[in-house]
């Protein structure tokens, strides 16, 4: 909690004038017993009217400026808890976008969201609380124990026996609860994990009939989390009671010891009433104490999770990694170009730098091997390939082959464990995350569409696009047809997710997106699965014939969305398998050919999706000069 307190620095004033006029408050209601023993020792007992008037309105004078102390009071403790509130949120959630993919898988995004509201909640209800009460309470307890030894020392030995004693009691039930609730918000974690899940995947849920299953698994997560509430409830629920048994054990032992004094004359009855005033007033302050103390320990728990968000730090830090010197960096460049001039005299192909400018960027990856952290094996094993600037590469292999893997390792999603990623032969662990994802444009596997309208979601892309740039992007992710015939054109509405498109629309949108940005590597991470074969090819010729063609990776399942690449990559369980063009992996990858063989009829070359996928033909890769 303290290192969370420096949020606290710009309310340093309401954080000291909350206290301070509680204390005010406090110190007027101290004197209200001294009031009342004057009232009924004097005013009472001489039958003084005029006296019992004057202290009344003494009375209603020390209420009314105990009332405005106590308003000023809430008005600072508020401002300043909510102020605190805001800026640690917005520190925290400009913290978790610091966070790589590592982190954020280790943490859980339902665990993130638990901790931006409902934990943020329950510290800034505590810390309210304590500007408001956590001074005033041991003020008035401590102050009204003085009074009592002022009136009679005798008599207030019994403040000196109970006050310790509550304390013992309120400590000790508060050091019980507080790992309780530690406990208590982990299960909230997991309910809102359950939840979260639940509703984003209803669709699938309800299509495979399971939502008897999953209504039995989060019942049976609630009901753990109901026992754990109810056994933190009843520790908690001992607090009050076992006050209100102690002060009540005290006022007996006031009042015996008060008759006492009254009969031989030491006390008058104003006083002993004065006594029982100051015996209630620690019995309310300690009740408020008891239940401050629940929330500060609640607020306690909450912060120290708060706080290891913050403790946990990036495996992406900018400038990580030094590139062996401009020397070095140069005849990495060299040979990249050497190499590339190789690939085209071996292939044939009649490309010249100077027909088609090469805005796409040169991607290298040497000898590259990537480990998920917390995983057992390598995902992306020695992993060694060069994309020239404008080449089209295609990465294919099964399932959790590590395809995806080795496409987020371009804008470094995640880091390298062994070897290096480099883009125009500068390592991009040496480059600031900022430059280095600005040129990149990555679709992702599922298209995510946010909530608003087709415009915003693609200045998402480049928020300074114009509208014909936004058209253009449109038209080469094969959207601009569709998008025409809405009825408010780019400012349809989107619902959230897109669920108000169609796959093959989100799909196309998010591509879009991705255009606007105009980036020199374009990463299409199985983006076009839900598009039929003619319009895949449309999608890939459309991309080829851009004035300012990048450097595309394409990862698919299917052959005939990558058949046409420069390269092809496979993989298999994160490893190398192949690398060459269709024709030389058929020859040479037997990996490849099965890939090839379970999607084509291999004695019926040239029918179905391979006649549609013909016309991409020239449209990526080596003949699209022709």
């Amino acid at each position: 909690m303290k290192k969370l307190l420096k949020y606290l620095d710009n309310y340093k004033k309401e954080s000291i004038l909350g206290p301070l006029f509680k204390l005010l408050e406090a110190t007027f209601e101290l004197f209200v017993p001294l009031v009342m023993s004057a009232i009924i020792d004097q005013g009472i007992a001489n039958r003084d009217t005029g006296y019992i008037l004057r202290m009344c309105l003494l009375l209603v004078a020390l209420g009314l400026i105990g009332l405005v102390c106590s308003v000023t009071a809430q008005y600072f403790a508020a401002k300043a808890a909510v102020g605190f509130a805001t800026r640690l949120r917005r520190a925290l959630f400009g913290h978790i976008e610091t966070l790589s993919y590592s982190e954020m898988d280790t943490v859980g995004t339902s665990t993130l969201i638990t901790r931006m509201t409902s934990d943020i909640n329950q510290v800034q209800n505590g810390l309210n609380l304590t500007l408001r009460l956590l001074l005033r309470s041991p003020f008035v307890v401590f102050g009204s124990m003085v009074m009592a030894f002022t009136i009679d020392v005798r008599a207030a030995l019994v403040f000196a026996v109970v006050i310790p004693v509550l304390c013992a009691a309120v400590f000790g039930i508060m050091l019980a609860g507080m790992p309780l609730y530690k406990k208590v918000q982990r299960g909230v974690d997991r309910i809102l994990g359950i939840t979260r899940e639940n509703l984003t995947g209803v669709r699938v849920i309800r299509a495979f009939g399971r939502e008897e299953d999953e209504t039995a698994g989060f019942d049976g997560e609630n009901e753990a989390l109901t026992r754990m509430q109810t056994l933190v409830g009843k520790i908690s629920g001992l607090m009050n009671p076992v006050t209100y048994v102690i002060i009540n054990g005290g006022l007996l032992a006031i009042l015996w010891q008060g008759s006492i004094s009254v009969n031989i004359g030491r006390l008058t009855q104003g006083q002993v009433v004065a006594l029982v005033n100051y015996m209630s007033q620690i019995l309310v302050e300690l009740i408020k104490m008891a239940n401050l103390i629940i929330t500060i320990t609640k607020a306690l728990a909450c912060a120290s999770r708060i706080q290891s968000v913050f403790e946990e730090k990036s495996s992406l830090e900018e400038g990580a990694a030094l590139l062996e010197g401009s020397e070095a960096a140069s005849r990495e460049r060299g040979n990249e170009a050497e190499q590339g001039r190789k690939q085209d005299a071996e292939r044939g192909t009649e490309r010249r730098m100077e027909q088609l400018p090469a805005y796409g960027a040169s991607v290298s990856f040497d000898h590259v091997s990537m480990t998920y952290k917390n995983a057992g094996a390598e995902s992306l094993t020695d992993i060694s390939f060069t994309a020239r600037p404008g080449d089209t590469i295609g990465i294919i292999g099964g399932t959790g082959s590590g395809k995806t893997s080795l496409v987020n390792l371009i804008p470094r999603f995640y880091d390298v464990s062994a070897g290096r990623v480099t883009v125009d032969g500068e390592d991009v662990r040496a480059l600031p995350l900022e430059e280095l994802r600005s040129q990149i444009g990555v679709v992702p596997q599922k298209a995510r569409l946010f909530a608003g309208t087709i415009r915003e979601n693609l200045l998402w892309g480049d928020e300074n696009a114009d509208e014909d740039r936004l058209w253009e992007a449109l038209e080469t992710a094969q959207a601009r047809e569709f998008v025409e015939k809405k009825e408010d054109g780019l400012d349809a509405r989107v619902t959230q997710g897109g669920s108000n498109f169609s796959g093959g629309q989100r799909q196309r949108l998010t591509i879009a997106r991705a255009l606007v940005r105009k980036p020199r590597v374009l990463i299409l991470d199985d983006s076009a699965s839900a598009l039929d074969f003619a319009t895949d090819a449309a999608l890939r010729r459309a991309i080829r014939n851009m004035k300012e063609a990048p450097t595309v990776f394409i990862v698919s399942q299917r052959t005939s969305s990558i058949r046409y690449a420069d390269q092809i990559i496979v993989l298999d369980d994160g490893r190398m398998a192949g690398i060459g063009t269709h024709d030389e992996l058929l020859a040479s990858c037997p990996v490849y050919r099965e890939i090839y063989d379970s999607q084509f009829d291999s004695g019926k070359k040239g029918d179905g999706a391979e006649k549609i996928t013909a016309a991409g033909k020239g449209a990526t890769g080596n003949e699209r000069q022709k």
